[in-house]
């Protein structure tokens, strides 16, 4: 029968395990060896990864026993101790000289903290949960704001056929490590939002404790709200627009408000820096200028106040990836009868207009809003930098993609949560369990070149541990798939024979969008059936991955694949592994000695799965895309070409591109694996290994990544933030005003140029020459209209010039006014140019407006250069 309600029953723990409780409500213990195998000795039979769920299952009888137990207690007075410590005491972030913000809010849809909280999809959110973990490590002071998803992300099966199968389970938030903000009254702590005819979406604030770090989870799911807002929260990228619409104003607008109630009944530091992890939080913004113009500003004052404390990250690199609304959807859920009833709802929609050429005008685009709303924006590696500079050029029109204000910091992953245990304890074992712990969070390449002192032996003895773990790993998931499948345990006993603890194993796990190609692999299927059964270099691939429920182009990849992997020539080579998740991920990665990667370049903005199987030892073969694109080196792995080219079709690619990769298979990787020198070991292989982890490994961390974004982001941002107060960011505001209804009378009017021993010109474009080292004197005369000097910067533009005149590697110098204006209003400026490089050379000048509180010149769009009637612009050509 089925129960009419659901409630759940705490275990009343004996008074000396009460700090068993607290130890399981911190989320620590997901990274915390100790931790867990604490929790796990409190009833070995019933562990499965959570002590939540553990405490309540383990019977009275148990716990009464443990209560004895002085070896127990004393671990746990341990355990207990060393928390308070990890949360009280400084780290990083407090020995700093640099003042650095108070607090930091960081926004995201999802966070991947562990399998016992299923609040994550994929990259992003186990991307955000490392930058949580790791801001713990460090110290900084950062509050964690997302959705609570009552369904979570799918859970997937595979049908008989092998076509993906969604199921959503039911999450009790009480039997999840959160508790609930509550008021100084002890009811539930609410925030609402007001939707169009009267409605209105409430939700309730969960907290998670991340370590030092607190992350709040809104839900809708309250009794207030009618049956359709309840379900607001129901499921991680669920639902069609409107749903998804008010999923991301529930996280913006609502997440600020429940960042102000933590705040208020914690006494937690209140935020100097917004953090949007992609465009998804981006209403955020438009609230925080809602509490501005309460506070008595204007909507631009309050705009550049915003603008100044955050910090925008996008993840995508292509505009099919970015959330964009129908402008009519979002104009019915702001202004008047709607949320943020204040504020202009022209404003409002202005903020998200594709205002660039091929953009769609009655489109409101996210990360554009996040862009407008943001002072400093990053991609997330240097590639993907470049490419979303290019992406979203539109909005700074004039600027080459070059100077697009969008930085990046190359992600990083959390190793305390991504490196098995055997690997901590072999570097514990050869420098000490505390430098080791300190190596992997906060990172010092002087720690991690111990690993050329690890004999060759322990290193081999150490990888293929972890081969054989993956072996048993992959059995038990493969029985279960096919359990669940419709076979009967009796025809499942080839099961036992699949994969080979001493064979090359090559992982792929990821998500399955049609530019991750799942299948590449398949491409020759005779080509790769040879390589799965060679008699002698034999490979064998673990693969995982989920495709979204709706992309039923991503579920026939994976049933291509499936139907392979059922073959029975070679199933005990390859395995696909339904429902990919990080409980799964911890297992693999350690497991495996090649880590695949081959996406359409550069539509992987970074791919972090190779960073954790890399941190284990495990070597990257990859296209030269997002991470691996920055940091390759053939001492450490191996890069697929690519087969570029405009005119080359989607077939050929992938034709071309398999090739290649069966050849390093072929030719590279698998002879290097199984050749072996005078002592029976791989020592080339071995070496690999240990220059991927003593080059590599001080890299890929998110601690370095964390603290990249405080040096170079939340830093700035926070003193652009209290520089920024109501005065500034009023005359900012009217001072962009200004700059924008002067600037079409802005004009260069004539550049010249004077050098000694410069020959006669042949031409307006690179028909000169000069001597290297000679000096042009450049005189330039402007018109600047209603605006003066103060107000503009006119500067010279030099560099490497290419057939067609356009200006590389460029670099850029102030020119100076030379004194008042003349009887025509023109200002003439001068400067020297000093000609530092031979070949072709070129210059140009231009005007950009100027401010003391601006990020960047091209911060406003802004900018005047020569027309091709002023005069001697393009430059000279030295030889």
């Amino acid at each position: 029968m089925k129960a009419i309600r659901r409630f759940t029953v705490r275990p009343v723990l004996p008074e000396p395990l009460r700090p068993l409780s607290d130890l399981a409500r911190n989320l620590r213990w997901s990274w915390h060896t100790e931790t867990r195998e604490l929790f796990e000795s409190v009833d070995p039979g019933r562990w499965s990864g959570d002590p939540v769920q553990l405490l309540g299952s383990v019977p009275p009888a148990r716990l009464a026993e443990l209560a004895e137990d002085q070896d127990f207690l004393r671990r746990l007075r341990t355990a207990a101790e060393e928390l308070q410590t990890y949360v009280g005491g400084d780290r990083w972030y407090q020995e700093q000289s640099a003042e650095l913000p108070a607090a930091i809010a960081y926004f995201s849809p999802e966070f991947g903290i562990t399998a016992a909280l299923p609040q994550y999809s994929g990259g992003l959110g186990i991307l955000a949960g490392d930058h949580l973990k790791a801001a713990s490590d460090l110290g900084v002071p950062l509050i964690g704001v997302g959705l609570l998803y009552r369904h979570g992300y799918f859970r997937q099966s595979l049908s008989r056929d092998g076509w993906q199968q969604e199921h959503y389970p039911v999450l009790d938030p009480n039997e999840l490590p959160l508790s609930l903000l509550r008021d100084a009254d002890g009811t539930p702590s609410q925030v609402a939002l007001a939707l169009p005819h009267g409605r209105s979406l409430r939700a309730h604030i969960w907290l998670a404790q991340v370590g030092r770090v607190p992350l709040l989870l809104l839900d809708s799911d309250v009794e207030e709200n009618a049956l359709g807002e309840r379900d607001v929260t129901d499921r991680l990228y669920g639902g069609g627009s409107e749903h998804r619409l008010l999923q991301e104003m529930l996280l913006g607008i609502g997440g600020v408000r429940a960042v102000r109630m933590y705040c208020a009944s914690t006494g937690h530091a209140a935020p100097e820096v917004f953090h949007t992890n992609e465009g998804h939080a981006g209403f955020l913004g438009l609230e925080r200028i809602r509490e501005l113009c309460e506070g008595g500003l204007d909507f631009d004052a309050g705009l550049e106040s915003v603008r100044a404390g955050t910090v925008f990250t996008t993840h995508t690199p292509v505009p099919a990836g970015i959330d964009r609304f129908d402008r009519e959807l979002v104009a019915q859920h702001f202004g008047e009868g709607a949320e943020l009833p204040g504020i202009d709802l022209g404003r409002v929609l202005q903020l998200g207009m594709e205002t660039y050429s091929g953009g769609e005008p009655n489109v409101f685009n996210m990360a554009v809003m996040g862009l407008r709303l943001g002072q400093r924006a990053n991609g997330v590696s240097t590639l993907h930098g470049r490419v979303s500079r290019e992406m979203f050029a539109g909005l700074w029109p004039g600027f080459d993609p070059e100077e697009v204000p969008i930085g990046s910091v190359t992600n990083g992953v959390h190793a305390p949560t991504w490196v098995a245990p055997e690997v901590f304890r072999l570097g514990a074992r050869q420098i000490g369990a505390e430098r080791t712990q300190h190596a992997l969070s906060v990172g010092g390449s002087e720690r991690w070149d111990a690993v050329a002192d690890i004999a060759d032996r322990d290193v081999w003895e150490l990888r293929r541990t972890l081969r054989a773990q993956l072996v048993d790993e992959v059995r038990g998931r493969l029985r279960a798939s096919w359990l669940q499948r419709g076979s009967g345990t009796a025809e499942l006993g080839w099961i036992d024979s699949v994969l080979d603890p001493d064979v090359l194993t090559i992982g792929f796990a990821r998500r399955v969008p049609s530019y991750k190609r799942l299948t590449l692999m398949l491409r020759d299927r005779d080509r790769l059936m040879e390589l799965l059964l060679h008699p002698e270099r034999p490979v064998q691939f673990v693969i995982a991955g989920k495709s979204h429920p709706a992309d039923d182009g991503g579920k026939r990849l994976i049933q291509e694949l499936v139907h392979f992997a059922d073959d029975p020539r070679v199933r005990h080579r390859i395995v696909f592994l339904p429902d990919y998740g990080m409980a799964m991920a911890q297992k693999l990665y350690p497991g495996c000695d090649v880590w695949l990667n081959n996406p359409l370049r550069p539509l992987e903005a970074c791919g972090t799965s190779g960073m954790k199987a890399a941190l284990n030892g495990c070597l990257n073969l990859s296209v030269l895309d997002g991470w691996w694109d920055e940091w390759y080196e053939p001492d450490f792995g191996w890069a697929i070409p690519t087969a570029d080219g405009s005119a080359m079709d989607d077939e050929r690619r992938d034709d071309l591109e398999a090739g290649a990769l069966y050849d390093l298979l072929e030719q590279r990787i698998a002879p290097r694996f199984y050749e072996h020198g005078q002592e029976g070991l791989p020592d080339r292989w071995i070496e690999m290994v240990r220059r991927t982890l003593a080059s590599l490994g001080p890299k890929l961390l998110a601690g370095r990544m964390v603290r990249e974004y405080v040096e170079r982001l939340y830093a700035p941002a926070a003193r652009a933030h209290r520089a920024l107060d109501a005065d500034a960011a009023r005359e900012l505001a009217t001072w962009k005003a200004r700059i924008r209804g002067a600037w079409p009378q802005v004009v260069v009017d004539h550049v010249e140029a004077a050098a000694p021993a410069v020959a006669a010109p042949a031409g307006r474009s690179g028909g000169s020459t000069a001597e290297l080292g000679a000096t042009l004197a450049l005189r330039v005369r402007v018109r600047l209209g209603a605006l003066g000097p103060d107000d503009v910067e006119v500067q010279a533009v030099t560099g490497r010039v290419d057939s067609e005149d356009r200006i590389t590697d460029a670099h850029t110098t102030a020119l100076k006014p030379t004194g008042g204006p003349d009887l025509e209003g023109r200002w003439v400026y001068e400067g020297p140019l000093a000609l530092d490089r031979t070949g072709p050379f070129g210059y140009t000048v231009r005007i950009l407006p100027a401010h003391r509180l601006l990020a960047v010149g091209a911060e406003l769009g802004l900018l005047a250069v020569p027309s091709e009637a002023t005069g001697e612009a393009a430059g000279v050509l030295m030889r």
